[in-house]
């Protein structure tokens, strides 16, 4: 019986699996690891989501299948957010569908217009899903650096130059995981000019929206013509601290819109009712809870880099997300992400993700997550410190903390 899948084949071995397994056997032993791997918010649901889930699942009605295209109810709430957020008006039956999450709805694209000879291009580093979405769809990738926004549009001029045969759709992400590089309206007037130059589908990751720190982030789909060519990816995850409950949405071009459809339509009956009414709650209710979370998220950066900037390990202060993307200390540099994480964890017990799970481009950096609370935080920059000390780097004070 043959076991090698082709799919499978195209895959390459989990980076961040490595991670896991060495985060757990030091667990099983008693390690305390302060885990800033996983980009998993740990703050609560609001309350008021959560007893609209529970008011709802109470209703003898509601347990059956759903739609996959979404409650009418919850594509009229993303309609009037894109309206009050951006000014962006959308038709709720033909440019917005609900989806099992951003990473369930860029995947099942991925396989609606993708087919084995297509290449599409997409940054390095970026979220995995952007390139591998495509892979398991039997397309091809093409890796385009992007060290910051500007130098991502500039290498895809390079990059359509000499690539063959001509690419089908470009990748974009901002606020950026990892990076956490952020872009202004300009970008993405400019990334839709390039588009259309060179007939290109246009697939917006846009998860971190919400979590800015200091001017609030565009959607490309506030740029004339973009309904055009392009859609955006959006997520409950970190707005409203709703990772497990797999909600998300897509806005923007019919056309693709209608792709997603098609194929989702197989596949699933959409998200459990309760949990669609839920996020009606949270897009329509009060948002007094996501400026809490912002100015959480917010506090726990500057922590981080200031402490651990005492620690020896200088950080940039990212702009947006719920991630720093930290070079590698230089005295660990030549380990690569992987063997560096590798020591951090068995070392200082702080885990971390390894910037070569992000693409070749990432190897130099880590990401760390914010997703410990402040005290956490700065008790993995004294493990840090000690780390540092150790292996001869010298910390800029006493203390870290």
């Amino acid at each position: 019986m043959n076991t090698d899948f082709h799919k499978i084949r195209r895959l390459p071995p989990y980076v961040f699996e490595q991670v896991n397994r060495a985060k757990a056997a030091l667990r099983a032993e008693g390690a305390d690891i302060i885990d800033l791997g996983m980009g998993n918010p740990d703050l609560p649901t609001p309350t008021h989501i959560v007893d609209k889930l529970v008011e709802t699942a109470r209703k003898p009605d509601v347990n059956g299948y759903s739609a996959s295209r979404g409650i009418p109810g919850l594509r009229r709430a993303v309609t009037d957010y894109y309206k009050r957020r951006f000014g962006v008006t959308l038709d709720r039956n033909k440019e917005v569908i609900v989806t099992l999450g951003s990473k369930e709805g860029f995947a099942n694209l991925a396989q609606a217009i993708s087919a084995p000879g297509d290449v599409i291009l997409s940054p390095d580093p970026s979220y995995p899903l952007h390139s591998f979405g495509f892979i398991i769809a039997g397309a091809s990738i093409r890796a385009v650096p992007a060290p910051s926004p500007e130098q991502y549009l500039r290498n895809l001029e390079k990059a359509v130059k000499h690539c063959v045969p001509p690419p089908t759709a470009m990748v974009l992400c901002y606020p950026s995981n990892p990076t956490a590089d952020v872009c202004d309206l300009e970008f993405y007037k400019d990334a839709v000019k390039f588009a259309k130059k060179h007939d290109l589908w246009i697939l917006s990751d846009l998860a971190y929206n919400e979590i800015y720190f200091e001017e609030p982030t565009p959607s490309i789909l506030q740029v004339d013509g973009a309904k055009d060519i392009a859609v955006e990816f959006t997520t409950m995850s970190k707005t409203y601290s709703m990772a497990g409950w797999r909600m998300g949405f897509v806005a923007g071009n019919e056309t693709l819109i209608a792709a997603l459809a098609r194929v989702k339509s197989y596949l699933d009956y959409g998200a459990y009712t309760p949990i669609q009414v839920a996020a009606v709650a949270a897009l329509d209710g009060p948002q007094d809870c996501v400026e809490e979370f912002r100015q959480i998220y917010k506090q726990r950066r500057d922590v981080l880099v200031e402490s651990f900037g005492r620690a020896g390990w200088d950080i940039p202060s990212p702009k947006a997300s719920m991630f720093a993307w930290a070079p590698i200390p230089e005295p660990f540099k030549e380990l690569g992400s992987l063997e560096f994480s590798l020591m951090l964890m068995n070392e200082a017990h702080v885990a971390v993700a390894p910037g070569a799970g992000f693409g070749e481009h990432g190897d130099g950096h880590v990401r760390i997550a914010l997703v410990e609370n402040e005290q956490r935080i700065r008790q993995a920059a004294r493990n840090i410190r000690k780390f540092m000390s150790r292996h001869g780097v010298k910390e800029l004070s006493a203390a870290a903390s």
